[in-house]
């Protein structure tokens, strides 16, 4: 029997139509002239194949015929098919474009035809469908193999029958449901949109749009972001074994996932490239060295709970959210973050994130066993309301209660062990058996923290660590208010200084009774008393009486307003307790205090958008324009702001920061003050050079979970490491000399004068009045202030 049909390539439908009747014209022709005398057995049986084949054919032609119609759904027409697009992610990018982040519905991110390695372009063609530069749409050899070789000889190295066209055609229009049939219907479907697509454009243009649509491994769609997650690579830069493993994942994509099977993607990677030998794209003896190689995976996931700044884009995304709602596309609607494609350039540099992270979660997770190991047997809340109240506020709480269980019936649930994935600082994540109520006892235990990095001069944000891990504790502390204990109290000495108090003023180092104040009687954190502390002395030191007395001379009220003036955005009450941080307020707030005492005055304005691109490039949001910093508010004259900076500096060089040089070694000009919140439930670092302001705060989500010792909780000990590590880290890498070799700017003569007495005065007697409160002291005080 003649197979006229096999070679036949069609152009149109109507050749295919007009081809398949005269094959079948003479091969009947044959049949009934030769085959019925010759070979009656073949005749009457190839008779039966016919009228079979030719009820078959009719019944094709009349689907295939209303599919054409739109009896199955409308048929995308030229005007659709010129128009295809698809959804896209919207991409986050770090100061120098690389990639942090997307926000998408489907993880895809489009390239272009001429920027994907012509390696990938070879074993997607030797692979999914070798004539494809032959065929327009429709491969018909291609369905004969699969009949003969894929179904009757289990040759699994055959292929499928679909085209690169079809299954472009099935992944802009994705699949329905028919009943019986279903997937006939859908299969001619694909065919005549195939052959649509092959007439509106290229096989280049082709090939870009199914790469662009194509699903990989782990819901990633498209070789852009397939390239940088398995590899870490642009699509340009695949080789032959990296494009063999992402095209051997099309045929399955979990199948033949190389992060979760391996071993099965070898095998489908080795398949493919003898494919690309067997169709001349490689020779025999480099296929050979190829299949040797391991998979070289790089393995670079970025979702909303992996990759660099989770937090950070995560506060990004609500915050683009309501921007991208004042513009509009030429439709009349409003830009999607999800399907959109947008390019949003950020402030942040990708290094010095990377930098941020190693140094938080370096220092938390041996803080963590630290205090675990302080605990012992005891937990670490005081008492069980905290576990009563985290119950009750807990998603399941409420969905039980909101499902009329009863109190007995809510605890049986609790205390019932369940299997569930839980977060460890060893493993990264592990499977456990618990109770809810276990569950929500373990991760109180954990301490978190975050850090924020800033350019004073720019407001430019650098580095910002939101917390330990984003999957599991999505809470920002990055803009979490917590108590900021000591590293308030240069706000008072600035407040001081500004109301016309010299900064060589003594005040004196015992405890006093504010009976205005409910007789509030505040004591120092080592319950040391004596001698008379300037401001420098009193600020370095971290002396809460010193301070507390300096408040109250220069006004809580006008400290508070200050604080604001500053940068705090919340309520302070002009309280006296505020003189020992007795405020809650967020790393992103005492950055921008910090920010103006190194700004010499002028109050930073911190951005993280640098602008937000259309994927066509139109411009949506810019400040990319250079900082107009005249327009920042002046808080603090210059000469006020210096003397400021400079205590803070001695700080550093002999108070309660000291540890970054004697335990740190650090050389550069520094400074900085630590901060730890009453009963030690919040310990903070705020420290900069001449050109960065960095700050960190640890603690637990509660107030009430804490350490139970000074020595442990305090600032100096939890937050200032994490500094210190990021510092330590910038000092190696000589890209950031910018921020680690630069000077503060010289002082003026009337400024140094002005900050030039000693720290503390002794009296004559060192035990006279130590330790003790009353009016002994006033005395001394008085003289040394009248002098």
């Amino acid at each position: 029997m003649k197979l006229l049909i096999n070679n036949y390539r069609p152009a149109k439908l109507r050749d295919l139509i007009r081809h398949t009747l005269s094959a079948l014209s003479e091969n009947v022709r044959w049949l009934w002239q030769t085959a019925r005398f010759k070979y009656p057995f073949l005749f009457w049986g190839a008779l039966g194949v016919f009228f079979l084949g030719l009820l078959a054919s009719i019944f094709t032609g009349i689907l295939f015929l209303s599919i054409t119609l739109g009896a199955y759904g409308r048929i995308p027409d030229k005007e659709d098919l010129a128009m295809v697009t698809n959804y896209q992610a919207s991409e986050v990018l770090a100061d120098d474009g690389s990639l942090l982040g997307r926000y998408y519905i489907e993880n895809r991110s489009n390239v272009k035809y001429e920027d994907i390695s012509p390696d990938f372009i070879h074993a997607l063609v030797a692979t999914e469908d070798a004539r494809f530069f032959q065929h327009h749409g429709v491969d018909l050899r291609s369905w004969s193999r699969v009949l003969i070789k894929s179904v009757l000889m289990k040759d699994r190295s055959s292929g499928g029958g679909s085209t690169i066209s079809q299954q472009l055609a099935k992944n802009l229009y994705p699949r329905e449901e028919y009943g019986f049939g279903s997937l006939v219907v859908n299969k001619l479907k694909e065919v005549v949109i195939a052959q649509r697509l092959e007439r509106l454009y290229s096989k280049e243009e082709i090939l870009e749009l199914y790469l662009n649509t194509v699903p990989f491994s782990e819901n990633t769609y498209g070789i852009k972001v397939a390239a940088h997650r398995f590899f870490s690579t642009t699509p340009n830069r695949l080789n032959p074994t990296q494009s063999a493993v992402l095209v051997g994942m099309l045929k399955a994509t979990t199948r033949y996932n190389p992060i979760k099977f391996p071993e099965r993607s070898v095998e489908r990677r080795n398949l493919v490239l003898a494919q690309m030998q067997r169709y001349g794209y490689l020779s025999k003896k480099e296929a050979a060295a190829l299949k040797t190689k391991p998979l070289g995976l790089d393995y670079a996931p970025l979702d909303n709970n992996e990759g660099l700044a989770t937090h950070f884009r995560e506060h990004l995304r609500l915050e683009l959210k309501e921007k991208l709602k004042d513009f509009r596309k030429e439709n009349g609607m409003s830009y999607n973050l999800y399907t959109d494609g947008l390019k949003i350039h950020t402030t942040l540099d990708a290094t010095m994130q990377a930098y941020g992270e190693k140094a938080l979660k370096g220092r938390l997770k041996d803080l963590q066993q630290d205090f675990l190991e302080h605990l012992g047997e005891e937990t670490p809340w005081e008492n069980d309301t905290i576990l009563l109240l985290s119950k009750q506020s807990s998603d399941r709480y409420q969905m039980l209660r909101a499902g009329g269980f009863s109190e007995p019936e809510i605890d049986t649930v609790f205390n019932t062990p369940v299997k569930m994935t839980v977060f460890d600082w060893e493993k990264g994540e592990k499977e456990v058996e618990m109770s809810p109520m276990d569950s929500i006892k373990y991760y109180l235990s954990f301490l978190n923290a975050g850090f924020l990095a800033m350019e004073p001069q720019t407001g430019k944000i650098k580095t910002w660590v939101g917390g330990i891990e984003h999957k599991y504790f999505q809470y920002d502390h990055v803009r979490s208010k917590r108590q900021v204990g000591s590293t308030f109290k240069p706000i008072v000495y600035a407040n001081a200084i500004k109301r016309g108090i010299s900064p060589c003023t003594y005040t004196g180092n015992y405890r006093r009774t504010y009976w205005q104040y409910e007789g509030w009687r505040p004591k120092n954190a080592d319950d040391k008393y004596g001698g008379s502390y300037s401001m420098e002395g009193g600020l370095i030191k971290s002396i809460n009486t010193v301070t507390v007395s300096m408040a109250m001379r220069s006004g809580p009220k006008y400290v508070a307003e200050l604080a604001e003036q500053l940068g705090v955005a919340d309520t302070v009450p002009g309280v006296p307790a505020i003189a020992l941080g007795a405020v809650e307020t967020s790393l992103s707030n005492m950055i921008k205090v910090y920010g103006t005492f190194v700004n010499r005055g002028r109050r930073p304005e911190p951005y993280y958008i640098e602008k937000v691109l259309t994927r066509d490039g139109q411009v949506l949001i810019d400040n990319t324009q250079p900082v107009d910093t005249a327009s920042w508010a002046q808080v603090l004259t210059t000469e006020q702001a210096d003397m400021v900076r400079e205590m803070l500096r001695s700080a550093v060089d002999r108070g309660t920061g000291l540890r970054l040089r004697y335990r740190y070694k650090f050389e550069n000009e520094l400074g900085g003050k630590t901060g730890t919140s009453q009963n030690h439930s919040d310990g903070w670092f705020m420290g900069f050079t001449p050109t960065l302001v960095a700050g960190a705060w640890v603690g637990a989500e509660s107030p009430a979970v804490r350490f139970r010792s000074l020595r442990l909780g305090q600032g100096a000990n939890t937050a200032l490491p994490i500094f210190a590590e990021f510092l330590k880290q910038l000092n190696e890498d000589k890209q950031y000399d910018r921020y680690t070799q630069s000077t503060f700017p010289e002082v003026d003569k009337r400024t140094k004068t002005a900050l030039n007495c000693p720290n503390v005065i002794w009296p004559e007697s060192k035990e006279e009045g130590e330790g003790t409160e009353g009016e002994k002291k006033e005395p001394i005080v008085a003289a040394v202030e009248e002098k």
